[in-house]
């Protein structure tokens, strides 16, 4: 389903993602783990074709995925209705006056009839808990509230893959878990950025992992690879310092659960 081929990504000459190759099959639920700054929003934005690969090629569905494939007006709204994007701050997604503006947005710039979505917009919110929220504005929420109505906005579209940069990050215990059940019952294709060791679990089975040298060190079960301390230190997901117990102190390894 989606296909990257060696692919490269510069900004400002600086590398951020260096010969990245890897496929994701359909309904198939993946982790993309790494330290901060490793590349893992660049690689989400080449997915959701909002860049592109400076080298190498990226196909969706058999299909490259360019900047002249996305001029065309009939496969763009197909591409964009079926790839998503949750951003980590729902602050930079949201920007209508009420909470039902902002997840009605998609279909009505797609065109459908209001009464198709006036129901799916009363669907969803009530899907996620937000129904009572429909006539007031998004900016006042909380965030994990904003969180759901970003969602919202996006599964109203009926997409096939959901790609989600790092969604916990600002989430309360509560609404994290909440979040976790949610995403394991959607029946889609999700790609999942974190860096929390702890929580990956919960989120897929199958790893994808960037060094902080921008490029795919592990690729494979996610659990036999939280349990490779010597991956870990390569990926530097793990950290070692002084430990105290009472009097006593020493030091070992720490993964980076925050």
């Amino acid at each position: 389903m989606i296909e990257l081929k060696n692919v490269y990504f510069k900004y400002n000459n600086n590398e951020l993602l260096k010969d990245i190759t890897f496929k994701v099959k359909e309904k198939e639920k993946v982790v993309l783990l790494g330290i901060n700054g490793s590349g893992k929003s660049t690689l989400l934005k080449i997915i959701n074709g909002l860049l592109f690969p400076q080298k190498g090629k990226y196909f969706y569905k058999g299909v490259e995925i360019n900047k002249k494939q996305l001029k065309n007006k009939e496969f763009n709204r197909k591409f964009r209705k079926e790839v998503v994007f949750l951003f980590q701050n729902p602050d930079s997604m949201i920007f209508n006056p009420t909470v039902y503006d902002e997840i009605a947005f998609g279909l009505r710039q797609l065109g459908d009839k209001k009464e198709d979505i006036d129901e799916k917009v009363k669907y969803w919110a009530d899907k996620l808990g937000v129904y009572k929220y429909l006539n007031e504005p998004p900016f006042n929420l909380s965030g994990g509230e904003k969180q759901k109505v970003c969602l919202a906005a996006l599964l109203i579209l009926e997409p096939e893959v959901l790609l989600l940069d790092e969604p916990t990050a600002n989430l309360d215990p509560k609404t994290t878990g909440w979040l976790i059940d949610f995403l394991y019952e959607l029946n889609l294709t999700t790609i999942i950025t974190t860096h929390n060791l702890s929580l990956s679990l919960e989120l897929g089975d199958r790893g994808l992992v960037l060094s902080e040298d921008h490029q795919i060190i592990y690729d494979g079960n996610l659990e036999e690879f939280i349990k490779d301390i010597e991956m870990l230190k390569k990926a530097g997901l793990v950290h070692i310092h002084r430990h105290r117990h009472g009097k006593l102190e020493h030091r070992h390894y720490h993964t980076h659960d925050f």
